[in-house]
């Protein structure tokens, strides 16, 4: 394969000529798309409020709630979100013949899903939430998993940008006409028969995202179907331990990688995360890649599939 225009020229300050400097590269199954610009997984709130003028970002608003909270993400945005952010519903861009909350949808339904938003391949997308970091990753996660590589997160979500004093509206964003192509990376998800084959053969490590409570079967779960406990062998980090509390902002990356030590997993093997329902495990996922670890998958069914059956096997 030949891959041109991987380096460009750049003056300096002083009109002399700098250094080749590559090219951001992004690598979808052997395919090359590239790109003049650098994205970050974090972004902060002053960058994200200068670029909301920008029709090359398109914002995102992941905000979603437990069953049991008694408001759901979208009253939540039509309360006031971040001025041009699109609603992105969990619940609904997902598999809409599983039984089970939010699966990853196919292709052809994600590309229409990207479609109805205004996404195209070409946006870099900012996501952000109103519930501490708590659901945003999982757009994340959904996002590079369909090959969309041009995503970051807004360090602190809603409450920071809300703290700070920053613009919030109710008006409903503008959609222009895009198309999106998908690319879904199936490495990046395990199913119900992965992780059997998982405790069978023990080749990857399963982290859970939930409280030590539930992980523990010492609190019961918001779902009533779901039995209490963990999958057998696995390892638990709740994932509120690696935001910080005073400002809903992802902790330091010495302190994660400190958190992820502790939890018991070897850094050098792959790791599986799971949760309650496949959401914040996918924090667990954010908080290994900004540490440099990315041999990581998401569990997409987690405990709503696991705990929900009765031939799975459950430590407590």
């Amino acid at each position: 394969m030949c891959v041109r225009g991987l380096f460009r020229l750049e003056l300096t300050s002083l009109g002399k000529l700098s250094i080749l400097k590559p090219l951001y590269i992004n690598k979808i199954f052997g395919d090359f798309r590239m790109t003049d610009k650098s994205v970050t997984t974090l972004v902060q709130t002053g960058w994200l409020e200068a670029q909301l003028e920008n029709p090359t970002v398109r914002i995102v608003d992941a905000t979603w709630l437990l069953p049991n909270a008694g408001r759901t993400g979208i009253e939540d945005y039509d309360a006031g979100h971040i001025p041009g952010a699109v609603f992105w519903d969990i619940d609904a861009i997902a598999d809409p013949l599983s039984a089970l909350p939010h699966m990853m949808p196919d292709e052809s339904t994600f590309e229409r899903h990207m479609s109805a938003l205004g996404i195209s391949n070409d946006h870099h997308i900012v996501i952000y939430d109103n519930v501490s970091m708590m659901t945003s990753a999982r757009v994340w996660w959904t996002l590079r998993a369909f090959g969309h590589q041009d995503v970051s997160l807004l360090d602190g979500g809603a409450i920071k940008w809300r703290t700070e004093g920053r613009k919030v509206s109710t008006d409903a964003a503008q959609i222009p006409d895009t198309s999106f192509k998908a690319h879904f990376n199936p490495t990046m998800i395990r199913s119900l028969h992965d992780v059997r084959q998982i405790l069978a053969t023990g080749s990857e490590q399963i982290l859970d995202a939930r409280s030590a409570g539930r992980f523990l079967a010492k609190e019961p779960e918001p779902r009533p179907d779901c039995r209490s406990g963990h999958i057998p062998g696995s390892f638990n980090l709740p994932f509120n331990a690696l935001i910080e509390h005073e400002t809903s902002t992802m902790r330091p990356t010495d302190e994660l990688a400190l958190h992820l030590e502790e939890s018991g997993i070897d850094k050098t093997q792959p790791v599986v995360t799971t949760c309650g329902s496949g959401v914040t495990a996918c924090v667990l996922a954010l908080a290994m890649h900004l540490t440099g670890k990315n041999d990581v998958a998401i569990y997409d069914g987690s405990w709503t599939e696991w705990g929900g059956r009765r031939d799975t096997p459950v430590e407590t």
